[in-house]
């Protein structure tokens, strides 16, 4: 075992995002450490601040003698309100990829949301944890039958939602000056099928580019299973995407990857909450780093957060047993401070836990 597996078990205190990344760095290629943590301007550091800003109220004199961090997402019912954001490519973190991520997350009874670039198919991951709660990530392709039968294979390997990501109608222009594609030969079984070596970027070119409000209704008649629209920034856009046959909306900026200045999810969270007005639920992502940013998040009207980087950062430190200690320590975190700040369980979570730029919400 190595002191950066022993840090990473015995960290008493909340996760220090700095210290994560700085020990994963040692442990991945330059590039793919960069790939993973490379963002849009000062958009990612933007996403992180914005949770920051937020000041905590604690409420005293409370009986916290027991400390329940259930809730339900899509009327499921899990330990945490905390799922797995859709990543692409996890063997580029550790060799079990995926399939390690799938039983971290079944260990923390957390949701997994599947990316459609994983390395490893969708079956292959139910599969490997057939007790997890598995997601479907997808993007709408230029060839519409591809999305569609993506999502069919997600309802046919026992998947209980599908995420259609509409934030990316183009990816940025990125690649590398030099060497191999970014998933290193790897296989994208869900967003390439049949496919032995594909280029990632050069499949990703072919995400629609006209994709609108109108498309829900075409993914809504594809799949029986509830549908989350996420990359939702705007409450008018959240309440067209209910409107249009989404069941759940996550705000969501990419992980600060797509637009430079973009406006932060955390700041973006309250006018989408607003607008759903209690229609169905709304997840977040984009700089969750601690327990607090997930009590913060919740505050904010949030029905559970995703979080994304963090269990890449994981996997690369121990594989399956990195991720799920940083789940297990997003938990921990949550629940200490569901005691300090008198919230018994997240029914208690309510705005006024916060403080934000001198007003109360």
């Amino acid at each position: 075992m190595t002191d950066s597996n022993d840090w990473l078990r015995s960290a008493a205190a909340s996760i220090d995002v700095l210290t994560l990344e700085a020990n994963a760095a040692t442990h991945l290629d330059p590039a793919i450490h960069a790939y993973i943590g490379r963002g849009a301007g000062d958009s990612v550091a933007a996403n992180s601040a914005a949770w920051d800003a937020l000041r905590i109220r604690p409420r005293l004199l409370r009986d916290v003698t027991e400390i329940s961090t259930a809730t339900t997402v899509l009327g499921d019912r899990v330990a945490v309100p905390i799922m797995i954001a859709p990543t692409a490519m996890h063997r580029l973190a550790c060799p079990a990829g995926e399939l390690a991520t799938a039983r971290a997350a079944a260990h923390a009874g957390a949701t997994y949301v599947v990316s459609m670039a994983a390395t490893i198919s969708i079956e292959e991951i139910a599969h490997a944890a057939p007790t997890g709660r598995h997601w479907m990530q997808a993007y709408m392709r230029r060839d519409r039958g591809i999305t569609r039968a993506c999502l069919e294979r997600a309802a046919d390997a026992g998947c209980r939602a599908v995420v259609l990501t509409v934030d990316s109608p183009g990816i940025p222009s990125y690649r590398p000056q030099s060497g191999p594609p970014l998933n290193r030969g790897l296989p994208l079984p869900n967003l390439a099928p049949g496919q032995d070596q594909p280029d990632v970027l050069a499949v990703a070119a072919d995400y629609a580019t006209d994709v609108t409000f109108d498309d829900l209704a075409d993914v809504r008649s594809w799949t029986d299973l509830p549908l989350v629209v996420k990359g939702i920034l705007r409450g008018d856009d959240a309440a067209r995407c209910l409107d249009g046959g989404a069941d759940a909306i996550a705000v969501s900026n990419h992980g600060g990857r797509q637009v430079p200045g973009c406006i932060p999810t955390a700041e973006a969270l309250p006018e989408v909450v607003e607008a759903v007005a209690g229609r169905a639920d709304v997840y977040v992502d984009g700089g969750i780093r601690t327990g607090t940013d997930v009590l913060r998040a919740l505050a904010l009207g949030a029905t559970a957060v995703m979080v994304g980087r963090p269990i890449l950062w994981g996997l690369a430190i121990d594989g399956e047993a990195g991720a799920a200690a940083v789940l297990d320590q997003l938990a921990v975190d949550l629940t200490r401070l569901m005691a300090l700040c008198g919230v018994p369980d997240l029914t208690s979570v309510s705005a006024d836990l916060l403080l934000t730029r001198g007003v109360l919400r």
